[in-house]
């Protein structure tokens, strides 16, 4: 528990990264097949020291058999094989054409360039998009799996959009957004291109959704915190990561920082190189790990 409240476990708990089930963020944690999340608040101090190895977080809910030490830079947290295992049983394998689950497609924004179509299940409505950080979206259809997963296909050669944006990308964009009508425009401009496309191309079983631009910056708290400078390369052992939460979009956690390290201003902490990690909370206010400048600059050693 940091001095404001916010709980970062221990006891063997393992850090399971950021979900985002509302429109406020939570961390996961993971013992075992035990399960539990930490519910975040803007303004709460928040910090951690990294203890020991890093270690696979498994996959599919179930506990990695080889209990394998990986990477501290890896964004997926995953030893080889159960790297494997996961994606063979994603939506974004293909290997599930009998899913009798209603699929959606969208247009997500990211800054000004960076759109992409994608598609998510019809019952997790908004989470994906703010797990991927989208600033603004817009639902363009919904229906059966394979007629969701052919619109992406039609629509990232029809648009000239991708499926994928590297995340280093989306950070360095979040730091000098548009204003709002600007951030929607690029978003309303594809969908009528897109909608363009039924009866050519578009599949007879997915139904239209109508426009409707959702900004979330709001949700993020970009709004209301300073363009972050640096971001956390890697955990180390001893390691520390500590600051006030001020803004949150994806898995990144953006913490304002005091203390006299290379990291004083806006950290953005990737809560995916925080998986598999055994947290101890701390109440300072610093960073300790090394960092990378936002934007491409040099990494600095913030370690000691």
């Amino acid at each position: 528990m940091t001095g404001n409240g916010v709980r970062v476990s221990g006891g063997g708990w393992r850090c399971a990264g950021v979900r985002w089930p509302g429109e406020a963020p939570e961390l996961a944690w993971s013992r075992g097949c035990d399960r539990r999340v930490s519910v975040l608040a803007y303004g709460a101090g928040l910090g951690f020291r990294a203890l020991g190895e890093r270690h696979c977080v498994g996959a599919r809910g179930n506990v990695c058999p080889l209990g394998a030490v990986v990477p501290g830079r890896s964004t997926g947290g995953r030893c080889a094989e159960c790297a494997r295992l996961d994606r063979a049983h994603s939506v974004a394998a293909d290997t599930m054409a009998d899913d009798p689950r209603t699929y959606r497609v969208y247009l997500a924004w990211f800054g000004p360039g960076l759109v992409k179509v994608g598609i998510t299940g019809e019952e997790r409505g908004a989470a994906r998009l703010r797990e991927q950080g989208a600033v603004v979206f817009s639902w363009l259809g919904r229906g059966p799996l394979m007629a969701a997963r052919r619109t992406e296909e039609v629509l990232r050669a029809a648009l000239g959009v991708p499926d994928r944006i590297p995340y280093a990308r989306k950070r360095a964009e979040r730091g000098r957004l548009p204003d709002a009508d600007e951030r929607a425009t690029e978003v309303t401009v594809l969908y009528g291109r897109a909608v363009g496309l039924e009866g050519r191309g578009w599949p007879e079983s997915l139904e239209r959704l109508p426009l409707e631009v959702v900004d979330q910056v709001g949700i993020f708290g970009l709004d209301r915190a300073d363009p972050p400078v640096r971001s956390v390369r890697e955990l180390v052992d001893g390691g520390v990561v500590a600051g006030r939460l001020v803004a949150a979009a994806g898995p990144d956690l953006h913490l304002a920082v005091d203390g006299p390290g290379a990291g004083a201003g806006v950290v953005v902490l990737d809560t995916r190189l925080i998986t598999g990690w055994q947290l101890t909370a701390v109440t300072e206010n610093d960073v300790r790990v090394p960092l990378i400048d936002i934007g491409g600059g040099g990494v600095q050693g913030g370690l000691f």
